[in-house]
């Protein structure tokens, strides 16, 4: 079964070119062993900014609203979301309006350099203070949100909704989907859930929690019962996904110096940028899956690597790739 996007006639074909997420084959030496073999998808090359998993998110939600006529796009971020630069420049390629609503009713547009760049690519941006932020979800708050500002398509952190699934969906699609396993990291479920209906029965799609807790794997399920109907179907989907929780270095956004070194090891060796938030943290984890012969030397392996370099940035002086640049 492949679930499809529930849009009206498609307005534009492609705005980010995906042809430039290749399918990388890689060889990391392992000291004394065979070198761990496999394949990477760069979705990180779709979009200096528009990076990785934020494009498959933004697509089918930006369709949307330009298919129904909206004035734009809001949605929601912290003062350092890569999703709010990407919806704001994806935005602006669609020519659509975009909104940010952003935690810290402290701040201004010119706070620091990812709310310049928002501002900069024509997004507004309303800042809320942390306790308003926390009712993002809420029925109360965004009815409000949809009186003070109508005919703008809500799409939620993250992209975390049916449309990006279906977005994410597309990532094996453009792959020979022949792979025993697939890795990738996870934070909100959305490009997780994608990969596990847009997998074959044969495939295992671990999703690497960039966070401290087990909730992710809940997310994901949630988002499997908005695309499917059917309990059953969930059941079934489900048997294809492995979630890890234990590859968090001390939770999101700490950045400890093991994982700095490690990062710096993989690009020497490899010649690949990860990010320590997220995609570091999913190499790891599959690496040690290989070291202890989880993954098996015969079968075939995917990492999809989902961007978000920008994010670290933070880091310039410790990460060799940055350096180079």
């Amino acid at each position: 079964m492949t679930a499809t996007a529930a849009t009206t006639t498609i307005k534009y074909t492609e705005v980010f070119n995906t042809s430039k997420a290749i399918i990388e084959k890689v060889r990391l030496p392992l000291g004394k062993g065979e070198p761990f073999s496999f394949d990477v998808k760069r979705d990180d090359l779709i979009d200096p900014i528009v990076s990785g998993n934020k494009w498959r998110k933004l697509k089918y939600n930006l369709l949307t609203a330009s298919n129904r006529k909206n004035k734009g796009i809001l949605t929601f971020g912290g003062p350092y979301s890569n999703h709010l630069v990407a919806t704001a420049k994806a935005a602006s390629q669609f020519r659509v309006g975009a909104i940010g609503i952003v935690r810290g009713d402290e701040l201004n547009a010119y706070s620091n350099p990812t709310l310049k760049a928002c501002t900069d690519l024509g997004m507004k941006l309303i800042f809320v203070s942390r306790s308003n932020y926390r009712r993002k979800d809420e029925p109360t708050f965004l009815k409000q949100l949809h009186e003070d500002y109508p005919n703008y398509f809500f799409v939620p952190e993250g992209g975390k909704n049916y449309y990006g699934v279906i977005g994410c969906q597309e990532i094996l699609q453009e792959t020979s989907n022949d792979y025993d396993h697939v890795y990738l990291a996870g934070g909100t479920g959305t490009t997780g859930a994608g990969l596990v209906l847009g997998a074959t029965q044969k495939s295992r799609i671990n999703v690497v929690s960039a966070l401290k807790g087990s909730f992710i794997q809940d997310d994901i399920n949630a988002l499997l019962h908005m695309v499917l109907n059917e309990e059953e179907m969930v059941e079934e989907y489900k048997e294809r996904l492995i979630v890890h929780n234990d590859a968090h270095f001390g939770g999101y956004g700490k950045v400890p110096q093991e994982l700095i070194t490690y990062i710096n090891s993989i690009y020497e060796s490899t010649g690949l940028k990860l990010d320590p938030i997220y995609t570091a943290k999913a190499m790891y984890q599959m690496e040690q899956d290989f070291r202890n012969k989880i993954i098996q030397p015969n079968e075939k392996v995917l990492f999809v690597h989902t961007g978000g370099l920008q994010g670290a940035l933070s880091w310039k002086e410790s990460l060799g790739y940055l350096k180079d640049d």
